[in-house]
């Protein structure tokens, strides 16, 4: 037998690619940029090389790999989908719509085309019409997961709450969320007869404090005893919450009969009505309270502002949605006013680090779970929080709370306006351009302004 002939070293180009697909992103970037360095006109490696840095949240650097790509190769369809995408995220709608519309055109057949164009028009506020586009593709291809959840997101954003949710259902097809198996059938929503119903949360923690308020659903359909699943962070908060006999961590010792997701009630809710019931009543223990009005003594006959500007890191939005803490720093002369941190999690290492932590005194670190959270808004005079779990907390406590949002902003908080029926204590702070928190800043430090003056007057 022959040997096998000796195979030469793997070039850095194919090695960059290989690691790239194996999530071996902080391996690959260094071979493509040695490859780049001797091959500066690969456009494949450069439109590769972008999508590695969208992945991992560097967009400005991204772009700039692509329109290299673009500029070398105009008419490759692979660059012109991975320069759409990265355009997209940071907000060049329409220069994003362009090339998926031609992509469209020339591969009538991927259905990801039409998906991603309605995406586009949803973030341009052009509702009608990416509606009319999406359904008409999924005419077309009508099991395509990722048609039907951009139709959901823009039926809901459009305030179409019974076709929204029920096209919402396809969230758990589209690979982003692992699909529940138990032991008890799925309810699908008949009768339920006396027999016991647990309700599982999913996706975030804000997601849980805002659709809590469905959970009435089950006992209006006859549910025996209604149990529901917690984060522990919430489980607090969640002690008598209307609607569920026991909720906590961990699945109930006894058993139960059925299961659905908590996100799924509100397609039962609104196929009856086009009315969003309040927020869930929330419990806040006393020792929360207690606890709160000793951290805030010091500051008595201040104006106490509790304030938030990240959200989860692991969020693949979280970038867009979030800004810099020390944007807070521009409020820092206002006359009678004490600004606080809810905040916790990693972005309060340079939070504290630079400085900050000593003007704005860190009292989110030290929390237990929500409900001391929700212990401190109760005292503070009004929370100023970017698109996060705590946007929820104050709202469903009917605290003052001013949210600031980013240009394309989650279907909750509608397309336009300062106000949303899901939260009636809430007003929305939104941006005028898009990754630019120069506006809605401003109105907030002059409101805060008009609002220390009437206080001292």
């Amino acid at each position: 037998m022959e040997a096998a002939p000796r195979s030469g070293p793997v070039p850095p180009a194919a090695q960059a690619v290989a690691l790239h697909r194996a999530g071996r992103h902080a391996e690959a970037l260094p071979l493509y940029a040695a490859h780049l360095a001797l091959a500066p006109s690969d456009a494949g490696a450069w439109t590769n090389l972008g999508a590695l840095l969208r992945s991992t949240g560097r967009h400005d650097l991204a772009l700039a790999a692509q329109e290299r790509a673009f500029a070398l190769d105009p008419q490759g369809r692979g660059v012109r989908n991975n320069l759409a995408n990265i355009l997209n995220d940071i907000g060049q709608h329409d220069r994003a719509l362009a090339l998926r519309r031609a992509l469209m055109a020339e591969e009538p057949d991927d259905p990801a085309h039409p998906a991603l164009a309605g995406k586009a028009l949803r973030a341009l506020g052009q509702l009608e019409e990416a509606t009319r586009l999406l359904e008409a593709a999924r005419e077309r291809f009508p099991r395509d997961a990722e048609l039907e959840i951009q139709l959901a997101l823009t039926r809901l954003k459009a305030g179409d709450w019974a076709a929204g949710f029920r096209h919402f259902a396809a969230r758990w097809r589209t690979g982003e969320l692992k699909p529940r198996s138990l032991s008890a059938p799925r309810w699908d929503g008949s009768p339920l007869g006396g027999r016991r119903l647990l309700v599982l949360p999913e996706q975030g923690m804000g997601d849980a404090i805002c659709f809590a308020r469905f959970l009435p659903v089950a006992r209006a359909r006859g549910a025996g005893e209604v149990s529901l699943l917690t984060e522990r962070p919430v489980a607090r908060l969640f002690q008598g919450l209307a609607g569920a006999d026991r909720t906590g961590p961990g699945l109930p010792s006894d058993g139960f009969d059925l299961w659905i997701d908590l996100m799924d009630l509100p397609a039962l809710h609104f196929s009856g009505t086009d009315a969003i019931p309040p927020p869930a009543r929330l419990h806040v223990p006393p020792d929360s309270r207690a606890r709160a009005r000793a951290l805030l003594a010091p500051f008595a006959g201040k104006m106490t502002v509790g304030v938030v500007w990240c959200g989860s890191v692991t969020y693949r939005g979280n970038a867009f949605r979030s800004f810099p803490h020390t944007l807070f720093h521009g409020l820092l002369d206002l006359p009678g006013l004490q600004l606080v941190s809810l905040y916790k999690g990693p972005e309060a290492e340079a939070f504290r680090s630079d400085g900050t932590a000593a003007l704005i005194p860190d009292l989110g670190s030290s929390d237990r779970d929500l409900a001391d959270c929700a212990g401190l808004m109760t005292e503070l005079d009004l929370v100023v929080t970017s698109d996060t779990v705590t946007a929820h907390l104050a709202g469903s406590l009917g605290v003052p709370v001013w949210t600031l949002l980013h240009w394309d902003a989650f279907w909750l908080w509608g397309q336009t306006g300062e106000t949303t029926p899901w939260y009636p204590s809430m007003r929305l702070l939104r941006q005028e351009r898009p990754r630019d928190w120069a506006a809605p800043f401003a109105r907030l430090r002059e409101d805060l302004r008009r609002r220390l003056a009437e206080r001292s007057r």
